[in-house]
């Protein structure tokens, strides 16, 4: 069988995957080709460290090989490499010698007495969506990101940004559902704050 990326796009996955357990080299090569890139954006999205993206996702394709025998096929080969590479740039952070965090609540709105902020939470000239879809907004937005805490920073990605469920989120971190939710709670509010002079932040 000989498997390229002009064909990978129409080609059965079950095809594929029974070519890659064959050790056929040409399918080994196209699913590396074809996945590689958007598995090397995912661990860049969650470590900070060039040469620590590479190598998760040398370790995800590694762990995935050697889980073909177990891969059930039920979900897309897509879908099973990016859970794997979530999975080895977490083990990275894990291994990686932790420094102190920096303390989210400097980053929190402030509240009065009363418990009311100070001053009303201004608008954005532009929504966060329509920002969101400009390159150089993405780039502004991950850079404020990259600002938060590493505990927070992570639960905001793999929840907003890989979009996998709270209670997945729970087990990938080894956390409870409560301690997720609770940090993406405060990880949301502290992007807000860090965004609002950036997007216009207009008072109604």
């Amino acid at each position: 069988m000989n498997l390229d990326d002009r064909t990978i796009a129409a080609q059965d996955e079950a095809e594929l995957l029974a070519a890659l357990r064959a050790g056929d080299d040409a399918a080994f090569e196209t699913l590396v080709r074809h996945h590689g890139g958007r598995m090397l954006a995912v661990a860049r999205r969650l470590l900070a460290d060039e040469g620590d993206a590479q190598d998760a996702v040398q370790d995800a394709f590694l762990s995935a090989f050697k889980s073909l025998a177990t891969f059930d096929g039920r979900a897309q080969i897509g879908t099973w490499l990016h859970r794997i590479t979530v999975n080895a740039a977490l083990m990275k952070l894990r291994t990686k010698k932790r420094h102190p965090e920096t303390p989210i609540d400097d980053l929190l709105p402030t509240f009065k007495a009363d418990g009311h902020q100070p001053a009303p939470t201004g608008r954005w000239t532009e929504s966060a969506g329509a920002a969101a879809e400009r390159s150089e907004a993405q780039t502004v937005i991950r850079q404020q990101i990259e600002k938060l805490p590493e505990s927070y920073r992570t639960v905001l990605l793999l929840r907003d940004i890989e979009e996998f469920d709270t209670e997945t989120v729970a087990q990938m971190l080894d956390v409870s559902i409560s301690t997720v939710k609770v940090r993406l709670h405060r990880a949301r509010q502290a992007l807000r704050t860090l965004l609002d002079p950036l997007f216009g932040g207009a008072r109604p």
